[in-house]
C-alpha cells in the first residue's frame, strides 16, 4: 500500500498540480495587493475619497459589507484576467514553437527526399 501512495503522489500530474496551486496562491497574494494597494485607492480618488471596502448598509442589527464583496469582485476579475493574458501569451508561444518545428520536419524531409533521389540516380548509372 505504501508503494501504491509513493507512486501516485510521486506523479507527474499530482506534482504539478502541487506546483500549480502554490502558485496560484502566491499570484493571488500579489493580485490581491495590487488590488487592495494600489488600484482601489485610485478608484477611491476617482469616485471622490471613498474607500470601496468601507461601503456598507446597516439594515436593522445586520450591518451588510458590500463594498468588500465589491472589492472581492474585482479581485477576481483582475486575476482572471491576468491569467487569461498569460495564457495567451503561452499559447502564442507555444503555436510558434510548434510551427517552427513543422517547418524544420519539412525542411529535412524535402533534404532527405533530395538525397535519396541523388542515390537512386548514381545507382542507376553505375548500373548503365
Amino acid at each position: 500500500m505504501w508503494k501504491e501512495f509513493k507512486e501516485f503522489a510521486l506523479k507527474g500530474n499530482v506534482l504539478d498540480l502541487a506546483v500549480g496551486v502554490i502558485i496560484g496562491g502566491a499570484f493571488g497574494v500579489i493580485v490581491k495587493s495590487l488590488v487592495d494597494d494600489i488600484i482601489m485607492p485610485l478608484v477611491g480618488i476617482i469616485i471622490g475619497g471613498i474607500n470601496v471596502s468601507d461601503l456598507a448598509i446597516k439594515v436593522g442589527e445586520a450591518t451588510l459589507k458590500y463594498g468588500l464583496f465589491l472589492q472581492s469582485i474585482i479581485n477576481f476579475l483582475i486575476i482572471a484576467f491576468s491569467i487569461f493574458m498569460f495564457l495567451k501569451v503561452a499559447n502564442t508561444l507555444m503555436r510558434k514553437r510548434g510551427q517552427e518545428a513543422e517547418v524544420v520536419e519539412a525542411v529535412e524531409e524535402t533534404k532527405t527526399e533530395q538525397y535519396l533521389k541523388e542515390i537512386a540516380e548514381l545507382l542507376a548509372e553505375k548500373k548503365a
